[in-house]
């Protein structure tokens, strides 16, 4: 695994970074604002770009050395979030200049994402990949637990601006880890619209990869409006505190014990996992008491952790490395397009028909599109190993 344990201090120094960065922004743009439109037009500033460039950082990632792509993406993103720290530390505050470099940053992880998706395939040999992943969803996860409650600390004790200059570090000393990672160049490609017309067959001659895309776009779509918008409004902020961190507990442990675990039908068991992400949207949709949501989000964090690092090993071993970054960047888009709507349709829909009754509908919906991939034959009986996946 050459090259592996420096790319996995660099993500990890990365999520600890930007984990922080997350809640000192939210209350950094309060704090200096005191207008929450402010803080959804900065979020929507970011997110409209990665989803916008997503299929072109997958072609770039694929031409190019995807260790120079991230070393570039991660300098562009430090740069930017100095940038954010610098505004709200001089108590300079201006939602254009925050916004604009809140959309630097976005176009930044466009291009890192598909890299990211791509490079672990080059670090490691097909057999250790699910190890891998297992260990890169861990360091993730456990950063998740830690950097959000020491934001906290430095936004209540000092400035959240001071936050975000630490996630502008991390993104600093990641580029720099990156630097040593092997060197390995995609074969040279002509035009960019090519490339992309390429990456488009390679996804859609794979039906198993775009069924999963498919659904769980419809996923997504039940689940990111109904968990994030509705969750606190029916718990209440201590409840929900527990709730997510409990959350971030299961998330955590499962990618360790995967570390151990790999079944023999990866898809299979990833999408029965993946179901029950509509355990909580139940739980809240029938008033059930905090214990038993607790238990139901605990649930699901072990699904999700599970289909999480089970369908980033199918892609790795199954699509050549030379498209690689292409096709998973189709399948984020894909997966994620529908994440938008569903935070702008969620607060409407509860205000007509109310916020238990649409949580309900919409973990029904969850429950439904998890395993919906499961009556495509390529996708219930994929396996765990086949040949290993080539350039082409």
């Amino acid at each position: 695994m050459i090259g592996f344990h420096t790319f996995l201090v660099a993500r990890t120094v990365s999520h600890l970074g930007t984990s922080m960065s997350t809640v000192a922004l939210a209350f950094g743009v309060l704090g200096a604002s005191g207008r929450p439109s402010d803080l959804g037009i900065v979020l929507a500033a970011s997110f409209g770009p990665h989803l916008a460039l997503l299929l072109v950082g997958g072609a770039v990632a694929d031409r190019f050395s995807r260790r120079t792509v991230l070393v570039v993406a991660n300098l562009v993103a430090g740069l930017a979030q100095a940038g954010v720290a610098a505004v709200l530390l001089t108590g300079r505050y201006s939602l254009l200049v925050v916004s604009a470099l809140a959309l630097v940053n976005g176009v930044a992880e466009s291009f890192a994402s598909p890299a990211l998706r791509g490079i672990v395939p080059d670090l490691v040999p097909p057999a250790d990949l699910h190890r891998a992943n297992s260990l890169l969803a861990s360091a993730r996860h456990a950063a998740r637990i830690v950097g959000p409650a020491a934001a906290g600390v430095v936004a209540a004790v000092a400035n959240g601006g001071w936050a975000i200059a630490v996630d502008a570090l991390s993104f600093l000393v990641a580029a720099a880890l990156l630097t040593r990672l092997p060197a390995r160049r995609s074969p040279a490609g002509g035009s960019l619209l090519p490339d992309l017309r390429d990456g488009w067959h390679e996804f859609r001659s794979r039906r198993w990869v775009w069924t999963a895309a498919l659904w769980f776009s419809l996923f997504n779509l039940a689940n990111v409006g109904a968990w994030q918008v509705l969750g606190p409004a029916l718990t209440g902020p201590v409840a929900w505190g527990v709730v997510l961190s409990v959350r971030a507990v299961g998330l955590l442990a499962m990618s360790l014990v995967l570390y151990r675990l790999a079944p023999r039908r990866p898809l299979r068991t990833g999408a029965l996992a993946a179901a029950t992400g509509a355990l909580p949207l139940l739980a809240l949709g029938t008033g059930a008491p905090v214990p038993a949501l607790v238990a139901c989000a605990f649930l699901s964090a072990l699904g999700f952790a599970t289909w999480g690092v089970l369908w980033d090993t199918a892609l790795q071993r199954h699509v050549p490395a030379g498209v690689l970054s292409r096709v998973a960047s189709y399948d984020d888009l894909l997966s994620f397009a529908a994440i938008p709507l569903s935070l702008l349709l969620v607060g409407p829909a509860a205000a007509v028909w109310g916020a238990g009754p649409v949580t309900l509908v919409c973990g029904v919906v969850c429950a439904v599109s998890a395993v919906a991939p499961l009556t495509v034959r390529e996708f219930r009986d994929f396996p765990a190993r086949t040949a290993v996946a080539v350039d082409r």
